[in-house]
């Protein structure tokens, strides 16, 4: 198919793209359908491709580049009946549901499309930005992928390249169930759970949250709509899948997403270790177990490798009882780096005379300091 073109007033050829509005779709559409599209954008029998969708029900989605059985508590999906989906995509593990407004952009050679992933994020998300300002919010862009409305994450954001063709897809978030996107996650425990669903409600937020109510669904696509065409100087046109793609997903893209092999595919080897939730574009929650006589668990509230808030635990006896709870305060807002948490360390053992049998200061800077590699 023949690239399609139209004229501004200026007579200047603008690109025109193919506008599928798929409404309220199956979680298998909603999530995984726009591979089927960029496949035939891919081989020239598509335009360039815009699609809005809205799940149509739950379901629980990992990242291409996660283990399923260490980042979803399978046992408590199977019991919701709640379907699991693999992107094609990397990201983290995340509960979604008919509270977020999908928007999925497909393209080859076009003019307005930036190829490097770090300008493509900021030109399409320039999009979303204005979005939610049409809408009353003050978003901004914060790079790499995110949209964030007074430093809460109100947008997540993916990108890829296939061959010639480029990927992102991404959310208007119109509502969160903070309780679910937590309780999907496999964690080491409740209270590491009740951590995540603390920090997602500090750093993320939704249209419903911060104005008190959603616009229909209608408005909110129609500002989008708006926005892309004027930043990104294009016309939509719409139209309806073509017979080609929805035999390739019937036939390709739904049978890989639905098989055993995909869903339970094993990620990269990775050095890291301990457990972390990425919680929203710097932000994160850890939580390392460290060994010597005795056990320490360290669980942590990180903005990259700044602590924001930490616990320190374990089957051991601190002398005075309250010096632990007094070394969480002073570590907050520290950098972790060695000689950083050494100097904290070692001062607040000699000053606040600190015994703990079984754990010595190394100790303590040691099982920190894995913090940053979770």
């Amino acid at each position: 198919m023949r690239k399609l073109r139209t004229r501004n007033r200026l007579g200047l050829n603008i690109e025109q793209w193919r506008l599928i509005d798929l409404g309220y779709a199956d979680p298998y559409i909603a999530q995984t359908f726009y591979e089927s599209i960029a496949e035939t954008v891919e081989n020239g029998l598509s335009p360039n491709t815009l699609i809005l969708v809205i799940p149509s029900s739950a379901y629980a989605c990992i990242g291409y580049h996660q283990d399923l059985e260490k980042e979803i508590d399978l046992q408590y999906t199977q019991k919701k009946k709640l379907p699991i989906i693999r992107r094609s995509q990397g990201g983290g593990a995340t509960y979604l549901d008919s509270n977020q407004l999908f928007y999925q952009i497909i393209s080859k050679q076009s003019q307005v499309i930036p190829t490097n992933i770090d300008k493509l994020f900021e030109k399409l998300l320039s999009v979303t930005v204005e979005t939610y300002r049409s809408l009353g919010l003050s978003a901004d862009f914060k790079p790499l992928n995110d949209v964030v409305v007074n430093n809460k994450k109100i947008s997540g954001n993916g990108a890829s390249t296939s061959e010639s063709t480029t990927i992102l897809v991404g959310n208007i978030i119109l509502d969160l169930d903070y309780e679910q996107m937590a309780r999907v996650l496999r964690v080491p425990d409740e209270k590491f759970r009740d951590k995540i669903a603390k920090s997602m409600i500090d750093w993320v937020t939704s249209l419903k949250r911060e104005l008190n109510q959603v616009p229909s669904i209608n408005y909110i696509k129609m500002k989008y709509l708006e926005q892309f065409q004027n930043i990104l100087g294009i016309k939509l046109v719409k139209l309806e899948p073509l017979e080609a793609e929805w035999k390739i997903f019937k036939e390709k893209t739904l049978p890989r997403n639905l098989s055993h092999e995909w869903l339970y595919m094993e990620a990269p080897y990775s050095s890291k270790t301990g457990r972390s939730i990425k919680i929203a574009h710097e932000i994160k929650v850890s939580e390392v177990d460290y060994k010597t006589i005795k056990m320490l668990r360290i669980r942590a509230e990180l903005k990259q490798n700044q602590i924001l808030n930490i616990q320190i635990r374990g089957d051991f006896f601190a002398n005075p009882k309250e010096s632990i709870k007094n070394l969480e305060e002073t570590l907050a807002g520290t950098i972790i780096n060695e000689l950083n948490i050494k100097k904290i360390i070692n001062e607040f053992f000699n000053s606040h005379k600190v015994d703990i049998p079984g754990i010595s200061n190394e100790d303590i800077v040691n099982a920190i300091l894995k913090l940053v590699n979770t």
